[in-house]
């Protein structure tokens, strides 16, 4: 068929309503449902916009019944007709174009449809990696056609906020240096220069920095960015993320920014208002109080220091606080949903052993007394321990303790969170909060050796800049995390501009000054030529549209993506090369016996 011949649409399958009526259109699309009455035929027309019921009648030309009696699920068609009104009785409230349908005058196959490997429905229930194969067929289906969508508006309504406010939209190299940035490289072999290798880019990081030297002082931009690590469902190898840096700033303006930004973005399109400013919390109070430093807020069940653990007599509580640890509980309401019975408690110690809890102590209110656990160590404190803790009938008191702070509290935090959801206990809405604060180092155990939290090039806290090497887990750093509903879905610092601090960071990290010139030495030569203060952040634009799709996978949301192995089955890579390609570059593949 010639490009010419086709009957081409005049309108789309959603547009159509009761004004139009008598109208003549032409309706482009794929067959969605398809009932045969006999002589009467009903087809619903579906495009990305909507669906469209057309009718043959029952007094229709034979010729115009037969082509409609031929066509099957998922034929592409032509439909040339009339709008009329649909009867009362037979208006469908559900559908926008429900109070009309199309009188079909000709009816034209484009092209027909294979044996379907799952049927197309507003939410396709077929296994992850069939859809993945199939694709395109996945995002014909409503629920994958509305948040591809939504993903496009959110982006458009980021750029406009953006252009508005006087940024300006640069774009960084994908083929760039190797340098460490906390995850695995994906690197590129140059065919040039045989032996050297591009990597794709983490992040923009270092040289939206240099903008900054630049003097571009209010850059984003919308950046695909790539990490060779293992895929978990808010993660991919490759991902999208909205890249900020601004001169002249301090944190406030950073933060202020993005409340800014994401009240408009909120209320563009999805009509909904946020508060002005957002909570922030501490890092060692969202840890403290929750157990993670990405608390979902759309819950209370705060977590408390367990006051009573130092004078008992439970060994695994004394011995905690003995070695520097801690001793934490929180209280789990009585609840329709779920009932506290043994099993339950015992998968409750099993979320918390993922964090390394060594086990899960329990005390249950019965009778307006503490029963069960180890309540037996605490029977001449019974009444001041329903006092403080605020128990009441039917409550569980759930304590963790642990010779490590963080292990103590991340496992806490996971019964938590596993609680919110078996209670029915978390909210609708948008619960965002900034986490600040944080410690700018952490040790590494494994390879014994202080490394940066976040990544090297992020400000320490004025207060502590004079005293850095002394006590490096001290040190906070003048870092921040935007949380919503349990993800982190930014982060960010005011970053170093002075060489020198920037290089005694690095000796902190364990490079040496010749090792950190190898590096990074185009940003230190950089930074010899008056760079201005400056600071960022980096909202994930696919965990954004994830949340508010309200999925639990970013595959939902991004068009193809790679499966859970990190491969992709509709185009099945990553795949073998041919061997002259390898010649090319110089490259001969050594696989590990098992692979051979």
């Amino acid at each position: 068929m010639s490009e010419e011949a086709f009957l081409q649409r005049t309108a789309n399958c959603g547009a159509l309503r009761a004004q139009d009526e008598g109208r003549t259109v032409v309706l482009n699309g794929w067959v969605h449902r398809d009932r045969n009455h006999g002589a009467l035929h009903f087809i619903n027309l579906r495009d990305r916009y909507g669906i469209t019921q057309v009718v043959v009648d029952d007094d229709a030309d034979p010729a115009l019944q037969a082509a409609a009696a031929a066509l099957k699920l998922e034929y592409c068609i032509a439909v040339e007709g009339v709008v009329r009104r649909r009867p009362p009785e037979m208006v469908n409230h559900d559908m926008p174009t429900g109070d009309v349908e199309v009188k079909a005058q000709k009816i034209e196959v484009l092209s027909q449809c294979a044996v379907l490997p799952f049927m197309i429905e507003d939410e396709n229930n077929a296994k992850e990696d069939l859809r993945l194969k199939y694709r395109y067929l996945d995002l014909r289906g409503r629920g994958m056609t509305d948040r591809i969508v939504l993903r496009h508006k959110i982006v458009k309504a980021i750029r406009e906020y953006f252009y508005k406010t006087d940024f300006l939209e640069i774009e960084t190299p994908t083929l760039i240096r190797s340098t460490p940035e906390g995850a695995r490289d994906f690197l590129v072999p140059s065919r040039i220069y045989p032996g050297r290798f591009f990597a794709l880019p983490q992040s923009p990081q270092l040289y939206k920095q240099l903008l900054m030297v630049s003097g571009m002082d209010k850059y984003f931009q919308i950046a695909r960015c790539y990490r060779d690590e293992d895929p978990r469902g808010d993660r991919q190898l490759e991902f999208t993320q909205l890249d900020i840096e601004m001169s002249f700033v301090k944190r406030d303006d950073v933060l202020e920014l993005i409340e800014d930004l994401f009240n408009d973005v909120f209320k563009r399109v999805l009509d909904e208002d946020l508060p002005k400013h957002f909570r922030r919390l501490s890092y060692n109070d969202a840890m403290n109080s929750y157990g993670s430093d990405k608390p979902d807020l759309r819950f209370g069940l705060e977590m408390h220091d367990f006051t009573f653990a130092e004078a008992c007599s439970f060994n695994a509580f004394t011995e905690a606080l003995a070695k520097g640890g801690a001793v934490k509980y929180l209280v789990a309401p009585r609840s329709d949903k779920q009932d506290f019975t043994r099993k339950y408690i015992t998968a409750l110690e099993d979320a918390a052993k993922v964090y390394g809890a060594h086990g899960l102590a329990w005390m249950k209110v019965q009778d307006g007394h503490l029963t069960g656990g180890v309540t037996k160590f605490f029977a001449d404190k019974e009444s001041d321990i329903l006092a403080e803790t605020g128990a009441k009938e039917g409550d569980m008191i759930l304590i963790v303790a642990h010779e490590n702070w963080k292990k103590c509290c991340n496992s806490l935090g996971a019964v938590r969170n596993r609680l919110g959801a078996d209670l029915g206990l978390i909210g609708d809405g948008y619960a965002f909060c900034w986490i600040i604060d944080f410690p700018l180092f952490e040790y590494n155990e494994d390879e014994g050796h202080w490394e940066a939290a976040h990544h090297m090039f992020s400000m320490p806290q004025a207060e502590y800049i004079d005293k850095l090497e002394e006590d490096p887990g001290a040190v906070k750093g003048d870092l921040y995390d935007l949380v919503l509903n349990g993800y982190e879905l930014a982060s960010g610092s005011i970053r170093i501009h002075d060489i020198e601090l920037q290089k005694r960071i690095f000796r902190i990290c364990n490079f040496s000054d010749e090792q950190a010139q190898e590096r990074f030495g185009f940003l230190l030569d950089a930074f010899r030529f008056s760079p201005p203060p400056h600071g960022g952040i980096a909202p994930g634009i696919d965990r954004l549209c994830m949340i508010v799709s309200k999925v639990n996978t970013i595959r939902e949301v991004i068009a193809f993506p790679k499966n859970t192995a990190a491969m992709s089955p509709m185009d099945e890579c990553p795949a073998t090369v041919e061997q002259n390609q390898l010649d090319e570059l110089h490259l001969a593949v050594n696989l590990p016996k098992e692979a051979e």
